[in-house]
């Protein structure tokens, strides 16, 4: 286990100004933190983190970094606390730890529709600081290591499953490569590990008997480029055992039929060597067609940039070629960690601008507000991570890099939504083109646009990138969602009319408070779909049409008031201003030459009476009375000052079977005007339905009931 003093000394033999002081917090923090917990080896439960900094610092990463993997375990797995890492180790540290502890509790291996949840939860929380992905793929890389301590066979196959679906492919996606690599070569010991002993066995063996050969074709190299006066590193080095499966199945080929199973790497001084040697390089050795790829003028999207070459070298072995600078080699190794400068607010390395090594992370994060299910963000997600790339060119010259296989179709969402959304065809390199054509590195790419043209879904299927499937099946689902509410549009205009009611967007606004809808588009798309009946929209616009035949005779006569709880004889009659209604509790109070005085429970008024309980009587509506009977009530309404509102707000009480008996203006101004109404309702319910159909209506600002 590295110790303490080892770590610091490697923090400050790449970066002097490193924060020595908040490490040895960082460390005896979380030392006294994790106390004497243990791992699965059997080692202290410290040595994990201590080990996930050891791997931060082989990146050279920030001091924050650094401290990060010390304490990354503390919130999750100790009593410690974001507030406790703030104070003791400011905000910029207690933020990272608190964004991988939220990471790690992300269940990235349970069922299909949570591990896509999760995984795009991951990447948002990315996207704000990739160093929070980068202390949780070191944290991951530890785990791998010393997986083989987990007991549990199951959940160790679970875990190596995981890391090589996710966790492998982002490393790879953000320029990690060794990473990367290190990450499948470990998950591939237990996915397949009769097939990886195998290769094992037979790479150890190849190496082995070629020893002396390689030994040959390095010392050929160096003299080739000695004798131009170019000074180079030249190493070969054996590919790992899960690159050479992956191949092995990708090609449908045996082992013995790989020729590449040992690459070459030259080191130079700088760019202008790089292609000085490429030259000797191919002016001394018969070049494979095909295999040249120059990513040093065109880099990948991760900040990756070398040469690639495949010659006919010495003694007739077929040379797999790198030619990088070292600056570059730093970068193809460790990704962005190579040109970490997060403090400056952007990525240099070598006094060299490079493009924003995790731009593809937030690109990725954008697809959120295409409205994917997780399991389409997912699917999108991987094969974006997992493809090889094509460099395309538009007919201005800008430079459009895609999947491998990307078609058309991809080309034109990758320049923009709107364009892909009215492609109607496209010409490649100057020739008209089916849109499944699959576009090859330096295709000059013409899109052909109408707007008149609309996706289809069948351009799913032609499509690779996650971004145009997103847009088509956006598309597609708009387009599907408006045909659904015209449908629901004109069942309900067809029913209205054959009711012989009246019917226009002003009238169903009456539905909106009713039925709780935001608007009428919500409507019209549930009765589109079936969703909501149109004798349910009918009822909410015009009750009397729906209770009509069974509506019994109604009196507003009050002399016999069905009320129960009074003495027999007694005289009853109602608070003046109280209004109260059948449906609501009530009490009556005692009343010299008045009777029994009613009134509803909350009634403001009653405060006059509480000292006299004396005066008290506990009444209740009687719930079975017949015939039905009208009450008074009074609605306190906002109208805004248009043209026939007040005639769309009484057409509405008249359509509910309420009565208006008086109306007083209160305030107007040239905005709005308020009024009181008195009207006649059956029971509380009658009334709050009302107060609901006016609260849709768009000219009422503001509906409620009044009472003293």
């Amino acid at each position: 286990m590295m110790r303490p003093y080892e770590l610091v000394d490697k923090v400050c033999a790449y970066d002097p100004r490193a924060d020595e002081a908040l490490l040895h917090r960082a460390y005896r923090y979380a030392t006294r933190a994790h106390g004497s917990q243990k791992r699965a080896s059997g080692d202290p439960y410290f040595s994990h983190p201590l080990e996930v900094a050891g791997i931060l610092a082989a990146l050279k990463l920030d001091a924050a970094t650094i401290a990060t993997g010390l304490l990354h375990d503390t919130i999750e797995d100790t009593g410690a606390t974001y507030e406790e890492l703030r104070v003791s180790f400011g905000g910029e540290v207690a933020r990272l730890v608190d964004g991988v502890t939220k990471l790690s509790r992300l269940d990235m291996s349970s069922e299909e529709t949570r591990q896509a949840e999760n995984f795009r939860k991951l990447l948002m929380a990315t996207a704000d600081d990739v160093r929070v992905l980068l202390v949780k793929l070191a944290d991951r890389l530890h785990n791998m290591r010393t997986l083989s301590f987990l007991s549990d066979g199951e959940k160790r196959r679970r875990i190596a499953q995981e890391t090589m679906e996710i966790y492998a492919p982002l490393a790879g996606r953000i320029g990690m490569q060794e990473m990367r690599e290190e990450l499948e070569d470990l998950a591939f010991r237990y996915l397949n590990p009769e097939a990886r002993e195998t290769l094992t066995r037979r790479l150890d063996k190849t190496r082995q008997t070629k020893l002396m050969v390689l030994k040959r074709i390095e010392k050929s190299l160096r003299q080739k480029f000695s004798e131009r006066n170019l000074s180079a590193t030249v190493t070969s080095r054996a590919k790992r055992p899960y690159a050479i499966w992956r191949k092995m199945e990708n090609r449908q080929i045996a082992l013995e039929q790989l020729s590449d199973l040992i690459g070459f790497r030259a080191i130079m001084r700088s760019v202008e060597d790089c292609y000085s040697a490429l030259g000797i390089v191919h002016t001394t050795w018969k070049t494979v067609p095909g295999r040249f790829k120059d990513y040093i003028s065109t880099p990948k999207r991760n900040g990756y940039r070398s040469l690639h070459t495949t010659v006919v070298g010495p003694e007739q072995q077929r040379i797999e070629l790198q030619i990088r600078t070292e600056d570059m080699h730093e970068i193809a190794e460790h990704g962005i960690a190579a040109h970490w400068s997060y403090k400056e607010g952007g990525c240099h390395f070598g006094g060299e601008p490079l493009a924003e090594p995790f731009a593809w992370i937030r690109r990725v994060v954008g697809m959120l507000e295409h409205g994917d299910t997780p399991q389409e963000f997912l699917e999108h997600t991987k094969l974006e991570m997992f493809s090889d790339q094509v460099f395309c060119f538009t007919v201005k010259g800008d430079l459009i890099v895609l999947p491998r296989g990307s078609t058309p179709i991809d080309f034109a969402y990758a320049v923009h939504t709107e364009i892909g959304d009215s492609c109607v065809g496209a010409k490649i390199n100057g020739r008209p083109r089916p849109l499944r054509e699959r576009l090859g590195t330096g295709d000059e790419v013409e899109i052909l646009r109408s707007d008149a043209q609309e996706p289809s879904a069948a351009w799913e299927s032609m499509a690779v990138t996650g971004k145009a499937r997103s847009a088509i099946r956006r598309a597609v689902r708009q387009k599907k969602k408006a045909s659904e509410i015209r449908l629901g549009r004109d069942i309900l205009w067809n029913k209205f009319r054959a009711a012989g009611r009246r019917i226009g967007d002003k009238i169903l606004e009456r539905a909106l408070g009713v039925l709780e809808k935001n608007s009428l588009e919500e409507i019209f798309l549930q009765v589109g779909r079936g969703e909501m009946g149109w004798e349910a929209v009918l009822k909410a616009v015009y009750p009397r049409a729906a209770e009509k035949a069974r509506r019994r005779p109604v009196l507003r006569d009050k002399s016999a008031v069905p009320i129960l709880g009074a003495a027999s004889g007694t005289a009853i009659q109602f608070a003046p201003d109280s209004f109260p209604l059948p449906g609501e509790r009530i009490v009556g109070i005692q009343t010299s030459g008045r009777g029994l005085v009613v009134y509803p429970i909350d009634s403001a008024a009653l405060g006059a009476f509480d000292g006299e309980p004396d005066r008290w009587v506990d009444l209740a509506w009687e719930t079975d009375a017949s015939p039905r009977r009208f009450y008074p009530s009074r609605i306190a309404l906002q109208l805004s000052h248009e043209v026939g509102s007040l005639a769309m707000v009484t057409a509405l009480i008249a359509d509910y079977d309420c009565n208006i008996i008086a109306l007083q203006l209160l305030h107007r101004d040239p905005d709005c005007f308020t009024l009181h109404l008195d009207i006649e309702v059956h029971d509380l319910k009658h009334l709050n339905r009302l107060l609901s159909a006016l609260e849709g209506l768009s000219v009422v600002l503001e509906a409620r009931r009044e009472r003293r």
